[in-house]
């Protein structure tokens, strides 16, 4: 993929889906709704929220409202609509990330899948010719190793389903070297060896990688990287939430880029980007969600 906008090309190979707001009273969110109605990627769209101040707002369109009282009965009766197959996309308005999960994760009404919940973001900056996605930024605080391995299956998973037959996984660290006082970049090395293996299929995974010979040939040609994955890396694989939040922001605020965001692991796919995103930028989510679903509604 060279733009994020291919992303609504992609989801409307896959017909329509349903969309659950959680905390609706969002402008950007709503806006966004409104944009893939128009895009032609959502049938059904339900806000759920405050009522009083969702019809304040100026994007309200032909919308199904559904009224709650706070931040975690709007989680609930969001999830709900979703587990019971009344819609496909759930998408985070006006609520606390970690609110929405813990609905996610309920044990008698959620959509608990089998594996680990994990972000993926996808980003447009005008610096690169194609787009790179980054895991994990928004869920997994400080991964081990087991748990990189199930963040970087997650990731190849969407990555392939968007039509990249095996892609590059780079595991950024600090340093290119194994250095035992970075633990770090000992898991890279692992990981990486993993894959060497056949431990971890469907993709080509090296690391550990700085960020610049990750996506810059001259970079890793410089410091004597031979690598399949230096200079042409698809997928950054950051050691913890930190590094990938920062990592992403600054695509948009410091390189005025585009961004998309969803949460893989759970039966359907949570477009979870932060509140303070555009609408463009939950509407490219949305796209993404609706791309990579496999559900009908």
């Amino acid at each position: 993929m060279r733009y994020l906008s291919e992303l609504i090309e992609k989801a409307k190979e896959k017909g329509k889906k349903n969309l659950v707001v959680v905390g609706a009273e969002d402008e950007e969110a709503v806006e966004a709704a409104s944009m893939a109605k128009k895009e032609g990627l959502i049938d059904r769209t339900f806000l759920v929220g405050n009522l009083e101040k969702i019809k304040k707002l100026d994007s309200l369109g032909d919308f199904e409202l559904v009224d709650s009282r706070d931040e975690a009965e709007s989680c609930e009766k969001g999830v709900k609509l979703v587990s019971s197959k009344k819609a496909g996309i759930l998408l985070k308005g006006l609520v606390k990330t970690s609110t929405l999960l813990k609905a996610v994760l309920n044990k008698d009404w959620g959509l608990r899948g089998s594996g680990l919940l994990t972000h993926l973001a996808a980003v447009e900056v005008p610096a690169l010719d194609k787009v790179v996605f980054i895991t994990d930024g928004g869920i997994v605080i400080r991964p081990s190793l087991e748990e990189k391995v199930k963040v970087i299956n997650n990731a190849v998973d969407v990555l392939i389903k968007l039509g990249y037959k095996t892609p590059k996984v780079a595991l950024i660290c600090a340093v290119e070297t194994v250095t035992p006082s970075m633990p770090e970049t000992m898991e890279a090395a692992i990981i990486a060896k993993m894959n060497q293996r056949g431990e971890i299929k469907g993709c080509v995974i090296d690391g550990p990688l700085g960020l610049d010979n990750a996506l810059n040939l001259r970079a890793a040609e410089v410091k004597g990287i031979k690598s399949p994955v230096a200079g042409c890396a698809d997928l950054l694989v950051v050691p913890d939430i930190h590094s990938g939040n920062f990592l992403g922001k600054s695509a948009i605020y410091f390189a005025s880029g585009r961004i998309a965001g969803i949460v893989v692991g759970a039966k359907v796919p949570v477009v979870l980007v932060s509140r303070a995103d555009t609408a463009e930028s939950k509407l490219l989510s949305i796209a993404m969600a609706c791309a990579v679903s496999e559900g009908e509604s």
